[in-house]
């Protein structure tokens, strides 16, 4: 199914899931460090990559930074570190996902499924469409997001969650249907990950962030 670069210097672990992913079908090619990682990623193209952050050499969030400038990859992080900080580093480094060791096996492979599946959407996305909304301006086949005239950077979920909340605008949505739409799947854990993309997203908008409007005890809207 998929060819997955697995990242990772402890042996078990890399086992563990080398085990899941290859029971699914998928192909798994392993590396010990951000260096072999990166050496790897120019040889050679993946459907995603699982990164740890901490390892000898280079570290998971330079190697994800080296790995953005030469391909397109989605990547998911590994960490032993649950701290808010971290994750937004990770996020605003256009990484899709994050997960906290320990972790389940099987919920690993559901977040990679999803992961590959929203990415080989927007690869094969042909519509071309905008969303205008004054100065903010919203260029669907280009995935690219302009304020002012200006093109914003944004990580791939930023561009998700404000895509999908465009086309939904003045509508109430709650926080288990935006997960829902924009991660894929049912999730569960850390329940502060849209609330971080959320505020990624507004400093993303700047003068614009006033059209994401916080639902106290329900959710979001974007108002159009």
């Amino acid at each position: 199914m998929y060819k997955i670069l697995v990242v990772e210097d402890e042996k078990y672990i890399r086992d563990v899931i080398r085990e899941y992913a290859e029971f699914e079908g998928n192909e798994v090619v392993e590396a010990v460090d951000g260096m072999e990682a990166v050496a790897l990623c120019k040889q050679q193209d993946f459907d995603v990559i699982v990164m740890d952050v901490m390892m000898p050499k280079l570290d998971g969030f330079s190697a994800c930074k080296e790995i953005k400038k030469i391909k397109d990859i989605p990547i998911l992080m590994l960490s032993a570190r649950s701290e808010e900080y971290d994750k937004l580093f990770g996020f605003e480094m256009g990484i899709d996902d994050y997960v906290v060791k320990p972790f389940s096996p099987k919920e690993l492979m559901a977040r990679l499924n999803v992961i590959v599946k929203r990415n080989k959407n927007r690869t094969m996305a042909t519509q071309n469409k905008r969303l205008k909304f004054g100065g903010l301006e919203i260029d669907i086949l280009g995935r690219s997001v302009f304020v002012d005239g200006k093109k914003v950077d944004m990580t791939p979920k930023e561009y998700d969650l404000l895509v999908y909340m465009a086309e939904n605008k003045n509508i109430a949505l709650t926080r288990e249907n935006l997960i829902k739409e924009v991660w894929g799947y049912d999730f569960y854990g850390d329940d502060r990950t849209l609330d971080t993309h959320i505020k990624l997203l507004r400093k993303s908008l700047g003068n614009y962030a006033s059209h994401i409007t916080t639902l106290r005890g329900v959710g979001y809207r974007f108002e159009g």
